[in-house]
């Protein structure tokens, strides 16, 4: 036998080694086995699981091979709005809510926006939810989703609202007259009873979710709040939402007021619209209006809703820029829908419709049009107890319409009585969007939408205690309604899940006939303002003088933001830090209080 001093192995020593490996290799498969029958039991491992909850099924769907889609990353810390509830005027709940709201989404977003530029990623920030809508891959939304600070993500899917198809468009008298008759919609609510008190809504403002709104249309242009009998100014009252349609006749971004479709104009019209003529189609003709359009000819998103809500909570000026919650509207009117059967999650809009309450903003809604079964309000926002809710009568009687959707709500759970309220929406003729003197008539309970609407104003006008007091207003329109008894979809009530508290009976709600508050005439402030600009080093500079102040010191807005309390010695010089094409309004108000000046606006041109 040949011997090889210089080899490692024997032939004995490798079969020991050989065998002692396949034992370790054994022990190691069996193990492996364990551990994976016992991951397969709790249904994989918890940290994957737990991501895979957060988020909705729409987003997985729409993610799968390879696609990207738009999803909204909700974060967990939500802003609390409660003390708003505490504070008694409008301007106070909603520099609280917008304050509260900006500040959260400001001190919680910065690592998920800094993760999203750092990648070239796809978002838009939202405030009044604290959330952040991203275009991107599975990959992208199981990572979001993976981190502790995010609660869920969810769909951004394009749902196409069935909106009521409007008749034939007929033009009204070019030339205004008489008045030849009222709605009978109007009529049925006693609205005329209201105006002849000396209330039309005045010293409030609606606003318009909705398609857009024709603004020069006879009935409308002389209530737009942009509109000052001689030029239009579209800043803080007009925003548009769609930025990505394809062949809309308003186009995208739209810098004034335009209707795509017909539906904003018709509901609009129904809540303020008046020509001064034949065509009284409002129920509070000395009301307001501003507009957000949110649908692409009737399709919406949850990202264009959640825009024009924040929008209302603060409005800004065409193209972006500070907002303004003094510039809030009261009321919004909302007859759209965001259906979970075409993906939109239950609760992904609850937040901002409870923000626009809790700023003092009521929140009109449709109920749906999937009656007449019960349990068919089931469309975000119509079903949340935040939203007042408002299903369709046949018009002239107290029957309701066939279409008008039913409780009690079963979607989320909680088996609430909906609609609130009910009001007039068959046959409603109202504004189009054909011409500036075109009328048209359609039903479905967003035509009711604004008769509760204008109905809020002229409450509203009547009594200013009740304005912007949410739960009150809702408690005097509900008690003062002629009530409708059925047990179709429950007991009998009040209140019931078809007619909800009832028909909604505006003289009854004004009550003993209260004094007129007469609109006030626009005065000069104790305070009066002036300011020049000029570029120092390139910077946009403007020089503000004032007299009239008595306080030791005093608060200098620009655009609705206190920017600096200074000693009131008659004038500041503001570095804006902005070089080019700007616009600022100011103001100087007594320190601490709302003791104001004149607004002053100053526009660079370049």
């Amino acid at each position: 036998m040949t011997t090889h001093p210089n080899r490692t192995f024997t032939p004995s020593r490798l079969r020991r080694i050989l065998c002692s490996l396949f034992f370790a290799a054994a022990a190691v498969a069996v193990l492996g086995a364990i551990a994976s029958s016992r991951a397969i039991s709790q249904g994989g491992p918890p940290n994957q699981d737990a991501t895979a909850k957060k988020i909705a099924p729409w987003v997985t769907d729409h993610t799968a091979n390879g696609q990207q889609a738009e999803f909204i990353v909700v974060l967990a810390d939500q802003a609390d709005l409660s003390q708003a509830a505490t504070l008694p005027t409008k301007t106070e709940k909603e520099r609280f809510v917008y304050d509260t709201l900006w500040n959260k989404s400001q001190t919680t977003q910065g690592p998920i926006l800094q993760w999203l530029r750092e990648r070239g990623i796809e978002h838009r920030s939202f405030y009044i939810i604290n959330a952040i809508l991203v275009k991107g891959s599975r990959e992208i939304a199981e990572t979001l989703a993976a981190r502790p600070d995010v609660a869920r993500v969810e769909g951004n899917p394009h749902i196409q609202n069935s909106l009521p198809p409007p008749g034939p468009a007929l033009e009204g008298p070019l030339q205004p007259g008489a008045p030849a008759t009222i709605e009978p919609g109007i009529v049925y609510t006693h609205a005329p009873d209201v105006w002849a008190l000396g209330f039309t809504g005045q010293n409030t403002v609606v606003a318009s979710a909705d398609t857009g709104v024709r603004w020069t249309h006879n009935a409308l242009k002389p209530h737009y709040r942009g509109w000052n009998g001689t030029v239009a100014d579209h800043d803080y009252n007009w925003h548009d939402s769609i930025h990505d349609s394809v062949s809309n006749p308003c186009g995208n971004n739209s810098p004034f007021p335009c209707d795509d479709f017909f539906h904003g104009s018709h509901t609009t019209g129904t809540a303020i619209g008046d020509d001064g003529g034949t065509n009284q189609i409002g129920m509070a003709p000395g009301a307001k209006w501003i507009a957000c359009r949110n649908m692409d000819q009737g399709t919406g998103t949850p990202a264009r809703y959640i825009e024009c809500m924040e929008f209302f909570l603060a409005p800004y000026p065409v193209g972006g820029g500070q907002g303004d919650p003094t510039k809030a509207p009261d009321i919004t009117i909302n007859s759209w829908g965001c259906p979970t059967s075409e993906g939109c999650s239950v609760n992904t809009l609850q937040a901002a419709v409870e923000a626009q309450a809790a700023a003092g903003i009521m929140m009109v809604v449709a109920a749906g049009n999937s009656g007449s079964s019960c349990s068919t309000v089931t469309d975000p926002p119509s079903f949340y107890a935040a939203s007042y809710t408002a299903g369709a009568l046949n018009t002239g009687t107290d029957t309701i319409a066939f279409f008008s959707s039913r409780g009690p709500v079963t979607i989320d759970g909680s088996n609430r009585i909906k609609p609130d309220i009910t009001a007039p929406g068959t046959n409603t003729r109202s504004a189009s969007n054909a011409s500036d003197s075109a009328y048209t008539i359609a039903s479905g309970t967003s035509m009711a939408t604004p008769h509760i609407a204008g109905a809020t104003a002229l409450l509203w006008s009547a009594n200013p205690a009740l304005q912007n007091q949410i739960d009150a207003s809702r408690t005097a329109l509900d008690n003062a309604a002629h009530f409708i008894s059925s047990t179709q979809c429950g007991t009998a009530g009040p209140p019931n899940n078809v007619y909800g508290w009832g028909r909604v009976d505006i003289l009854a709600a004004v009550g003993p006939t209260p004094t007129p508050t007469p609109t006030p005439t626009p005065t000069p402030g104790p305070i009066t303002l002036s300011a020049a600009k000029r570029k120092v080093g390139g910077i946009n500079t403007v020089r503000l003088t004032w007299t009239g102040a008595t306080s030791t010191n005093v608060d200098v807005y620009r655009d609705g933001v206190v920017i600096v309390t200074t000693a009131n010695d008659g004038s500041y010089t503001d570095s804006t830090g902005d070089t080019g094409r700007a616009r600022y309004t100011y103001k100087v108000c007594e320190a601490g209080t709302s003791t104001c000046s004149n607004d002053v606006t100053v526009a660079f041109q370049h």
